[in-house]
């Protein structure tokens, strides 16, 4: 017998992988959720499956998402990324992953003493938000929470971080379960080991 997934999953084996094994599965880890905002500042304006496919090549490209390194990066860099085709060749999205390392480093690398999991953790109290939707149609695509996120992070110097794309990141990494209460991911259990 076929799972019951989330509407929005449909037949594609990569999308089913991602919708059961990660998507709204609680993340703690540091670099982890750094990569996925930056993962889904890139998805603007597209599909989430296009990034999902070329999330690979973004961890190739973007040194597994390690913003020591990518605060580093210069102009030279920046134009050998353009040249990339594994991603999206938008200079605004390719600089915006070195914008949010830069604003990652000044504000939460080891020296600074602040952690960015128990930033973002904090929006949502420490502990995931369980929603109760029946169907994709009653899901926001934002909520106050992404909302103040996306202005905290933008004071920082983040940018690709609307209240939006604050949303689907807080979907993905699990802050919120949007799991529909027919989906048999909907009680998550136990979060993913990174």
């Amino acid at each position: 017998m076929e799972k019951q997934r989330c509407s929005w999953v449909g037949a594609d084996d990569l999308y089913q992988a991602y919708h059961d094994e990660v998507w709204g599965r609680p993340v703690f880890d540091s670099q982890e959720l750094f990569a996925k905002l930056c993962l889904d500042g890139q998805q603007a304006g597209l599909s989430w499956i296009t990034i999902l496919k070329k999330q690979h090549n973004y961890e190739a490209a973007f040194a597994n998402f390690d913003p020591a390194i990518i605060a580093k990066f210069d102009d030279d860099k920046v134009e050998e990324l353009l040249l990339d085709k594994g991603i999206v060749r938008n200079r605004l999205k390719v600089n915006s992953i070195i914008k949010n390392a830069r604003a990652y480093m000044t504000h939460f690398s080891d020296t600074q003493g602040d952690d960015f999991s128990t930033f973002i953790w904090s929006f949502v109290g420490g502990k995931p938000i369980v929603n109760k939707f029946n169907s994709m149609s009653e899901v926001p695509a934002q909520t106050p929470e992404s909302e103040a996120m996306s202005k905290a992070l933008k004071k920082l110097g983040f940018n690709f971080v609307g209240p939006t794309i604050c949303y689907a990141f807080m979907q993905a990494v699990g802050l919120v379960n949007d799991h529909t209460t027919d989906c048999f991911c909907y009680d998550l259990g136990e979060p993913r080991k990174s």
